[in-house]
Parts: structure tokens; sequence; C-alpha cells
């Protein structure tokens, strides 16, 4: 059986595609426009199809027929982080998955956003894009998930919006939570903390009983390699990291006091595997990973979108 193919917008560094791939969807191409993703995507996975381009001048129509279009749309514009500006935001690219959707024409549509997006301050907005999809004959829903639920060790709700072609998204069905508890910051961490031989790493993985808060990436134009504001900050405390700030290796033997993440371990509690590495100086890096969708999640979803797309093979994309 062949695969089911997804043309992905906003690929960022690879976590919803990692996610996607582990579904065994094939990825025929990945558009995004920042030269380090683009660089940590074509180091790990040479074969992919990586395109650099700006997705509101990014031309699809060669790609008509793909059967899912995917991506993780730039989050700032509905973010409570930021100013909630929504579709006056200039980084607000759904017009341009719109216009790309109606040129590719596939079988179901699949995007990742934050929470913020179902305030009721965006309702309006969020029927305006149902509206379009619908006016091109899709059906779509909006749920929250929250990345513990299904083993990764943090927090992070994040919204999942879903669009299948033709009047049966009924048929369609999210992912439920997994029944096992997600691993802790000190159980996932616990190696890579040790890694230097501290002495004080048995003791802060005890300390470090819980899942992490959401990890915080920044954008271009505000943040930096630290793991949020205050109240995050707090958070991590409580759990025996220091989160001001990054930094490039594990506790040394004799250190005291609360340690910092280095990126490996950022990438840990976001779900990507040890193997996947990231370009660019630290604090973009940093940023890479704090802005990713963490791949168990978007495999969850995706292996329930080829369930859908697999039992109704007889739905052509680009129909």
């Amino acid at each position: 059986m062949a695969k089911i193919s997804t043309l992905e917008l906003c690929a960022g560094a690879g976590g919803q595609a990692l996610g996607l791939e582990q579904a065994g969807i094939e990825h025929v191409g990945l558009v995004e426009i920042d030269t380090n993703c683009c660089k940590t995507l074509r180091f790990n996975r040479p074969q992919w199809n990586v395109m650099q381009a700006d997705l509101r001048e990014f031309d699809a129509a060669g790609y008509k027929g793909v059967d899912l279009v995917s991506g993780g749309l730039p989050c700032p514009p509905f973010s409570v982080a930021g100013k909630q500006l929504g579709e006056s935001d200039d980084r607000n690219l759904f017009p341009a998955a719109i216009r790309i959707i109606e040129q590719v024409k596939p079988r179901a549509v699949m995007i990742e956003n934050v929470r913020g997006i179902l305030d009721a301050v965006f309702e309006d907005y969020r029927k305006y894009i149902a509206g379009q999809l619908g006016r091109l004959g899709y059906q779509c829903d909006w749920k929250l998930l929250v990345a513990s639920d299904y083993g990764v060790p943090q927090l992070r709700p994040r919204v999942v919006f879903v669009a299948v072609k033709g009047n049966d998204f009924h048929n369609f069905i999210w992912p439920l939570p997994l029944s096992n508890p997600a691993p802790t910051v000190g159980e996932t961490l616990y190696d890579l903390m040790a890694a230097n031989g501290w002495r004080g790493a048995k003791l802060w993985k005890q300390r470090a009983n819980e899942v992490a808060p959401t990890v915080v990436g920044g954008s271009l134009k505000h943040g930096g390699p630290d793991l949020g504001p205050t109240r995050s900050r707090k958070a991590w405390a409580a759990l025996g990291v220091d989160g001001i700030g990054i930094v490039d290796d594990a506790p040394s033997r004799d250190f005291v006091g609360m340690p910092r993440l280095t990126v490996r371990m950022v990438a840990r509690i976001q779900g990507f595997p040890d193997s996947w590495e990231f370009s660019g100086k630290k604090t973009a890096a940093y940023r890479q990973v704090g802005n990713a969708f963490p791949p168990p999640v978007a495999g969850a979803v995706a292996g329930r979108i080829v369930d859908y797309l697999s039992s109704r093979r007889h739905i052509k994309a680009g129909a």
C-alpha cells in the first residue's frame, strides 16, 4: 500500500515532521523560512525535500494531489504571551495556508498552534477559517491536546486543527491520552545530568519528580535561551532547575546549586530523540527546540489521520 504523503508548512526544526514520519507518512516537501531550521532538517534527513521560502510567496501548484497539508503556523499572533493581534499580526500565516490548501486540494489538513487561538477573542476568526475551508469542501475541528498525556515529560498544551475533505469528519477519531503517566523531569534527564559524574544527580532526580512546565522558545523579535518568564522559572526552580539560561554542558562532579539545562536536555523534554541534531549556536538551537511541536503528540494525531485516510482510499487527493 502506498504511503500517505504530506507537504509540510513552517516545518521548523522537525518536531511535527518526526511525528508524521513515525506515523508512516512520507514527506514530499517541507517549507521553512529560517536558515538554521532548514540546516537542521537537511542534516538529519538528507533525503527530505527542504525548501527555504516565505510561505506567503510559496507556489504549491506542483504539489496538487498530495494527501495531507500539515504544519505549525507561527504562534505569536495568538499567544497570550504576545499582544494577540490575530489576523492583524503580520506573522499570521493562515491566509497563506488556506491559499496553499486550495492549490494542493489534499484529502486532509493538520495544523498546530498555541492554546490562545481557542480564546473567545478569536472565535470569529476560527469561524472564518472554517468557512474558507468549507468553501473548498472541508469539514474541520480544533482540539486542545496536552503533551504530557502522550508521554512527553512536560505540560505543553497545544491546539491541533484537523480538516478532511468531504462530509464525514465524524469518522475521524482524535487520539486518546495514554494510560501510563508521562515520565518526570528527573527520570527523563538523570543520565544527562549525571554525565560528568555530578555527586548531586541522584538527589536532584528525586526532587525533579513532576513533568516540566511548558518550554518557551521565544520568537525572532523577542526571547533568548532561557526557560520562560518569571512564573515559568519558578516552576522550574521547584523541580531543582535554574531556568534563567541554557548551558553547554552538564554539571561538574562537585557542582553545588541548581543546574541549568543544555539544549539536548530541553530537546529530550520536548520528545526529540537524542540522535536529532540542531543547527546553529546555542540561542538558535534552543529556539528551534523550544518552538517545536513534540514529536509524540504530532505522531498521535498523525496516526489517527493515517487511519482515517487509509479507510477512505477511494477518495483521491486533488479532486
